[in-house]
């Protein structure tokens, strides 16, 4: 891999950043937990490129990356499932407490 591809990728990276950060900054905070479990499919297919991504990897710094890649996309398939579960939790009807006619 020669410097002018390196700088190639890390440009498209730190774009990415920039991008993901500005469009999830302009995001209301009611929509967070929504928009977790509605991208869980988008996460899991980062998740499969980075897997790709760590087989044809051919330098150690490649191969290093697409390891920091599946584990951030892991991460984000996690929370985003622990996050669902807690939201579908909220709508969930509580147990009605059991009333004690011979206390009166």
């Amino acid at each position: 891999m020669n410097v002018g591809t390196l700088l190639d990728y890390l440009t498209v990276f730190v774009l990415a950043i920039l991008l993901g950060f500005e469009v999830i900054s302009r995001v209301p905070a009611t929509l967070h937990t929504p928009l977790m479990s509605g991208t869980n499919s988008i996460h899991g297919i980062v998740l499969v490129g980075a897997i790709y991504l760590a087989a044809t990897a051919d330098t150690p710094l490649a191969a290093g990356l697409a390891f920091v890649a599946m584990a951030f996309a892991g991460a984000n398939v996690v929370g985003g499932y622990v996050v669902t579960d807690r939201m579908l939790q909220m709508f969930k009807r509580r147990p009605a407490a059991p009333t004690d006619k011979a206390a009166r």
